[in-house]
């Protein structure tokens, strides 16, 4: 059965800051084997100069990987592995590049990333930082960890989840791109399934937010099953009003970070 994919996105300054550091960008393109579809979400580093100009060239990157190479590796064959291998690549280029510019004019420069690809039945996620990468099926399920100090401690017993919601360093992260150190992705792959979501957020998206709201929001009203193009349509401006509607209630409870995500449900025609 082939699948399809409908999709949102949404981001927002939010009530704060000045400039939006978050990039994201979310592609849908077929192939001769059935759809294909990128997500692709990150955070400039809060706090750092230009953090916007370093999460925007990531996100080129691998949306260019995603027009211009992945064809040919739909063609010539590929597996999980393959895929890691050639993300790590993309980052790790992203990383010096980022690095460099930043060295030569002075600034510090940083970015997390989470990035997605749907393709024949499977997911393939690559994740730095605290960006989250979240399944909604029958249940929600965080698929990324948090690279932070906080999720660190909670994972070694030394903080229990609730302290680690209201400690003051919740927002330092082991690591990022950008600030030349070596960077170790987390990758993750799966099967995917008819009516499936998948949500991409910033930090600044889910802060305030409890996993049932965003399943509410995001998955568990269903969507119409007997859909063509318009359908599909109309269902991208319900998803994409959700996600507004979410950004709102975060505002509302005086979120301070930029504010952003990707959303992506799976179907069948």
């Amino acid at each position: 059965m082939e699948l399809h994919y409908t999709v949102a996105a949404q981001t927002d300054i939010g009530t704060t800051k000045n400039v939006n550091q978050d990039s994201l960008t979310v592609k849908v393109a077929n192939t001769p084997y059935g759809e294909a579809a990128i997500a692709v979400l990150c955070d400039g580093m809060g706090g750092l100069e230009q953090g916007e100009v370093a999460s925007s060239v990531v996100v080129r990157a691998y949306e260019q990987w995603f027009l211009k190479e992945f064809p040919k590796l739909v063609t010539s064959g590929y597996d999980a592995a393959l895929i890691e291998r050639i993300w790590n690549d993309i980052m790790q280029d992203c990383n010096i590049r980022i690095y460099d510019y930043g060295m030569e004019r002075g600034a510090s420069m940083g970015t997390t990333l989470t990035a997605l690809l749907l393709f024949d039945g499977e997911y393939y996620i690559s994740h730095v930082g605290d960006c989250r990468a979240y399944k909604l099926d029958s249940d929600i399920t965080q698929l990324t960890s948090d690279h932070t100090y906080t999720a660190r401690e909670v994972a070694l017993g030394h903080m229990t989840p609730e302290q680690a919601k209201n400690d003051s360093r919740r927002n330092v992260l082991l690591q990022c791109i950008g600030l030349g150190k070596p960077v170790t992705p987390e990758f993750i792959s799966g099967n995917v399934g008819i009516g499936d979501s998948f949500l991409l957020c910033s930090d600044g998206f889910r802060h305030m937010l409890s996993d049932d709201e965003i399943y509410e929001y995001c998955h568990n009203e269903p969507y119409d099953m007997e859909w063509c193009v318009d359908r599909r349509q109309e269902n991208s401006h319900i998803m994409n009003e959700r996600l507004r509607e979410l950004i709102s209630i975060n505002k509302q409870r005086c979120e301070r970070d930029n504010i952003s995500a990707v959303l992506v449900k799976v179907m069948d025609i």
